[in-house]
């Protein structure tokens, strides 16, 4: 039924449940899992009163997020490996969380893309957007929303 899975994570509790999920669906199809985490860039804007940080400085923080998250996709690799599930990583620099996400679905020949969502509402969800809804808009593969 699937051949290739991609499923998003960022670290998050919530986001496990996708992964656990993802791990489970490859093993039961046989398919090859595509782990992914989009990091953000630091952000070029300055609050005003906050002193900017040097290239320097912005380099090590962003060094740090791509560790953190290369720590993450190892350990989603590491759980397919016990469950017999094949994982490939991709790690993204992007600030358009949903755009890369249907890009490294796109770029891996994915048929499903599996993510978690926190079924935000009304105001809140309109204030802090929803990433989940802008790849359901934007996917032309299926997409598997956990809460």
């Amino acid at each position: 039924m699937y051949k290739r899975i991609l499923v998003a994570t960022d670290g998050s509790k919530l986001a496990q449940v996708a992964v656990d999920h993802g791990i489970k669906l490859a093993a039961l199809t046989g398919a090859e899992l595509v782990a992914t985490q989009i990091t953000p860039r630091y952000p070029k804007s300055y609050f005003e009163g906050s002193l900017p940080l040097s290239s320097e400085e912005v380099k090590r923080i962003e060094a740090q997020w791509g560790e953190s998250a290369q720590s993450v996709l190892e350990a989603v690799k590491e759980a397919g490996k016990a469950q017999g599930v094949k994982v490939k990583t991709v790690q993204v620099k992007s600030d358009l969380i949903a755009d890369a996400i249907v890009a490294a679905a796109k770029k891996n020949n994915v048929d499903l893309i599996i993510m978690a969502s926190h079924g935000r509402k009304g105001i809140k969800r309109l204030l802090l957007g929803s990433e989940t809804q802008h790849v359901l808009a934007q996917a032309t593969v299926p997409v598997l929303v956990l809460r």
